[in-house]
């Protein structure tokens, strides 16, 4: 078989084993449970091993398809990305065919996605094996001390572990789904169902309020891009008549239309208004030829470019939504009501990732000025996220920001021409963070609480938790050392979103394009101060609540397995593997670039844009500045941290007090929930309560009015017409009658010879009627 038959296979099956352990999880335990039967500690252990089963052999898998990707495709060391990527397209079945729309179930996969499969399915692996530890207390009856009833007892409820898994498993089998997608009508559905395990997740634990409201926040501030979305989506298939990423045998996909290989893979905007054009007239048809004919003048005129702003900008919409970036950033934090777990899944490798990936995949419909929108929400993110995580003490809600201030920092990598490196980082943030969070998860499975606060000294109760922690704390940082190229996963994808903003400065001179280098510099110091600031007070120092330190202990040994594979990867993702030609993840990722995206480009209504080759900020001019400015920026946040945490130069309580109105406006977010709460809320309530009080004091009396109207005209009727005419004139016809019935029952009286007087009288009376009509009608 070859790499273009089997690869799909593989992934394929990949793919659908989890949605085989949902199924066989559906029936086997929710049907029953649903029923009334509650299945046992064992057989409930038996969802564990269904799901863990089906996930870790997606990720075997995927790494058996990552080999054989690499055997076909060596790393060559001249590719660079000139040439366009080598992908495989095609169909697994077709849906539905009206017209021109044709919905189909396919796959375009090429070294991003056999990559990303094997980080996704490794990386749920994890999550599921730690779970068995962490979500132990679902195998029994559960009382929630957090949720009270009506009778004033706290809730007593059934454990719910095998819905858990079984969430798991479709959450895993979507996000799959959305990586093997072979057009954006495939990655949408996927999309949608991603957001739908998200809310069973978040909201696991429903009947605790915080949890029910964090769910339904996160499920309409998505639907919020969702829109923007659908837009995007509406103007590239109008256009272009097609959402496929890559060439199949029955049409040719939007990347080859967009970027054709007769032009050297260049962009020409011209084909959105030429495929249009095709649907409308002839006369359309010879416009649209004409345009073709010469990309480059047809590239100035407005209306095809416009269009692919457009749609890059819908798309980007989305990717707004789905991974938290400025402004629809508020669902992330309080998504934290889920499971640890599915935080650590949620943040690192599913569903926040998937707005990254996707402006990844479709990164050759991108205008130069969609991408700076792009790099600026990317950039205004990071610094907002990384200024609130320095004041929070929920130790869950200080990765959740974290996580939003380092999608940020993906984003504006790929806003300033970064692809790789955006891409890089999108991979090693997912070891890193997905191990922070599994860490903070067995902290707070030892001491039962979030406050940071309430810690302090617990290293030497859980020194593994506490040790691959700080290990994820360094990488997050990038920690590294500039003079020797050396360092943790972190420095080196970091440092290239960092070489990549100083080359884009360089290119782009200007006072406001600068900001997308410093604010990226001045987060990374803020990022070294809130990591180690959350480090310090939980392991380090006396600790705060004696009765929760004396509780505390290790995490088993399902749980500890897996933060030491992931501390593993955090220090090694970014190294070339030895003696292999210089094989690496960087390496991996190029050969999927996409043709014609490595270029400089300008900008066409910003004249004063460019976006710089990426391969540009390898340079020494560049690369070396950049290094030792983001080694300063990490190195200064740290030493801030040390001089407040452990050597207390400084006190945190002084500072705050000194910068109290400051610290209030972090605190709360910059007033973001406040200010949604104000605009959209209190907005939606004022007029509801005025629609309200119009139905209430309008709508209401004036309809009981009639209402009392129509009674008094129905009554006027009944006396009227009904009792007096219709019931008058029956009664009288019924009186009458029955006066007649009563005037002649006087003539039965009885008496034989009064009888036979009114016989002999009524044949008389007979017999002369008859004898006149006879003689009349004998004379007539």
């Amino acid at each position: 078989m070859t790499p273009e038959s089997l690869l799909p296979l593989l992934l394929g099956i990949a793919w659908l084993l989890p949605l085989a352990s949902f199924a066989m999880l559906w029936i086997g335990f929710s049907l029953p449970f649903l029923a009334g039967k509650r299945p046992g500690y064992g057989v409930q252990k038996g969802a564990a091993y269904i799901a863990i089963g089906a996930i870790g052999s997606s990720f075997v898998l995927s790494l058996i398809s990552l080999i054989i990707w690499l055997a076909y495709h060596p790393i060559a060391a001249d590719a660079h990305g000139h040439a366009g990527s080598i992908a495989y397209s095609g169909d697994f079945y077709s849906w539905i065919s009206i017209g021109d729309l044709h919905l189909t179930i396919g796959y375009y996969i090429d070294a991003l996605t056999v990559a990303m499969f094997t980080v996704v399915t490794l990386i749920s692996t994890c999550v599921h094996v730690y779970s068995m530890g962490y979500m132990h207390e679902e195998l029994h009856d559960v009382t929630d001390h957090e949720v009270a009833t009506h009778g004033g007892e706290f809730l007593h409820r059934a454990g719910r572990y095998h819905r858990f898994y079984q969430y798991l498993s479709l959450f895993s089998f979507s996000m799959l789904g959305l990586l093997i997608a072979g057009s954006l009508g495939m990655v949408f559905m996927f999309w949608e169902l991603v957001g739908i395990c998200s809310y069973f997740l978040i909201g696991f634990y429903f009947e605790r309020r915080s949890a029910s409201n964090a769910a339904n926040k996160a499920f309409i501030v998505n639907r919020v891009g969702d829109f923007g979305m659908l837009i995007g989506l509406m103007a590239l298939w109008s256009s272009l008549g097609t959402l496929q990423f890559g060439d199949t045998p029955a049409e040719q996909g939007m990347f080859s239309k967009l970027r054709p290989a007769a032009h050297h893979h260049e962009l020409a905007p011209a084909a959105m208004v030429g495929e249009s054009a095709t649907h409308e007239s002839p006369a359309h048809e010879m416009a649209n030829e004409s345009a073709h004919a010469d990309s480059e003048e047809s590239s100035e005129g407005q209306p095809g470019y416009l269009l692919l702003f457009v749609g890059g900008v819908g798309i980007f919409c989305g990717c707004v939504g789905k991974s938290a970036q400025f402004p629809l950033h508020t669902w992330l934090p309080d998504a934290m009501e889920g499971p640890t777990p599915v935080s650590a899944l949620v943040h690192s490798a599913t569903m926040v990732a998937a707005g990254v990936y996707l402006v990844g995949r479709c990164y050759p419909i991108f205008v130069p000025e969609a991408l700076l929108v792009i790099a600026t929400v990317g950039a205004i993110t990071l610094f907002l996220a990384a200024t609130v995580a320095i004041t929070a003490y929920d130790i869950k809600r200080v990765l959740a920001f974290s996580t939003i201030s380092q999608l940020g920092y993906m984003m504006l990598a790929l806003g300033l021409g970064g692809w790789l490196a955006g891409l890089f980082h999108l991979v090693t943030h997912a070891f890193f963070k997905s191990l922070l969070f599994l860490c903070s998860g067995s902290v707070i499975h030892a001491v039962h609480t979030n406050d940071m606060r309430q810690m302090g000294g617990l290293r030497h109760k859980m020194p593994w938790t506490a040790y691959t922690m700080l290990v994820g704390c360094l990488a997050i940082i990038g920690a590294g050392f500039p003079m020797w190229g050396w360092g943790l996963s972190g420095y080196f994808s970091k440092d290239s979103i960092i070489e990549q903003a100083w080359s884009f400065s360089i290119a782009s001179p200007s006072p406001t394009y600068s900001l997308l280098l410093w604010l990226p510099l001045i987060s990374a110091a803020i990022t070294a101060c809130y990591m180690f600031r959350l480090w310090y007070m939980t392991f380090t120092g006396e600790p705060a609540n004696i009765e929760k330190y004396e509780h505390a202990h290790e995490s088993p040994r399902s749980m500890v397995a897996p933060l030491v594979l992931l501390a593993t990867l955090a220090v090694v993702a970014g190294w070339s593997i030895p003696f292999t030609g210089g094989l690496s993840l960087p390496a991996v990722l190029e050969q999927a670039r996409p043709a014609g995206t490595l270029e400089t480009t300008s900008g066409h209504w910003l004249t004063g844009l460019t976006i710089p080759d990426e391969h540009m900020s390898h340079a020494p001019e560049i690369k070396e500045p950049a290094g030792w400015a983001a080694f300063g920026c990490a190195l200064g946040g740290l030493l801030l941290a040390t001089m407040t945490y452990v050597w207390r130069w400084l006190r945190a309580e002084e500072v705050q007090d000194s910068f109290a109105p400051i610290h209030r406006l972090l605190s709360n977010g910059w007033w973001f929930d406040q200010i949604y709460d104000w605009m959209f809320v209190k907005t939606a309530l004022l007029k509801s309560k005025f629609f309200a009080g119009i139905d209430r004091y309008v709508i209401d009396p004036l309809a009981n009015g009639i209402a009392r109207t129509l009674t008094v005209l129905a009554k006027l009727l009944d006396r009227v017409v009904d009792r007096g005419a219709v019931d008058g004139s029956l009664n009288g016809l019924a009186s009458q009658t029955w006066n007649l019935g009563n005037s002649l029952h006087r003539l039965q009286t009885g008496r034989l010879r009064q009888y036979v007087l009114f016989l002999v009288l009524g044949t008389l009376g007979l017999f002369v009627a008859a004898s006149l009509c006879w003689k009349y009608a004998l004379a007539g």
